[in-house]
């Protein structure tokens, strides 16, 4: 079975738009108990600095995805059953990533608050390097050159292993909660670092029997 794209694009951004909208409701509940309580501008943005980090990075992140998704199946001509539910699966990493977001500013820190957040965003990138394998595979439906899908699943190989460093962090230095994310700026590094690897691994012979 296949779908064509217009309406499969249009319902991946109307998810997006939701999920980022979803993350101000947070702030909008604090503002309001701010208000009751008497506190000043300068009062609620202290006390509730956290919240506003989280809500700021989450909104980035979202944004960050949405834009590579975007780069993704920009090319591509038709969507098929398998491809349908990796982004299914991926749109409900997107939804769910506010409800972490909301327990950063709203519970108790705890050791398992940074491992929800960071699993969601590794999974998030998973569904995403699905799509990209999934694309090189039948390449047949997009006009996306070959070799910018293989580069699509490196850069997302990259991503994972980072994010998977900093869920390590959060892990085994609770101390350091969410401060792990910050391993992602060596994205690029890590990303030529396997690219290397790629050109350098063999290939399979193509030799006449």
């Amino acid at each position: 079975m296949r779908f064509r794209t217009e309406r499969f694009k249009a319902f991946v951004d109307a998810v997006v738009a939701i999920a980022m909208t979803l993350l101000i409701l947070p702030l909008m509940e604090s503002v309001s108990e701010a208000a009751s309580g008497t506190l000043s501008t300068a009062e609620f943005f202290v006390e509730h600095s956290g919240q506003l980090l989280s809500f700021g990075l989450s909104f980035v992140l979202i944004a960050t995805f949405w834009m590579g998704h975007h780069r993704q199946y920009r090319d591509v001509e038709w969507v098929t059953g398998p491809l349908l539910w990796i982004n299914i699966a991926w749109m409900a990493t997107i939804v769910w990533l506010p409800v972490p977001t909301a327990m950063i500013g709203q519970m108790e820190t705890d050791s398992l608050q940074p491992v929800v957040y960071i699993g969601t965003l590794i999974l998030t990138q998973i569904t995403t390097l699905a799509g990209w394998l999934y694309l090189l595979r039948h390449p047949d439906f997009t006009t996306t050159p070959v070799d910018v899908l293989r580069a699509g699943v490196i850069g997302d190989l990259a991503a994972i292993i980072l994010f998977l460093i900093a869920l390590a962090i959060a892990v085994f230095v609770p101390s350091l909660g969410y401060a792990g994310l910050l391993v992602l700026l060596l994205t690029g590094v890590v990303t030529t670092l396997l690219s290397r690897a790629s050109r350098q691994a063999p290939r399979p012979s193509t030799g006449r029997g």
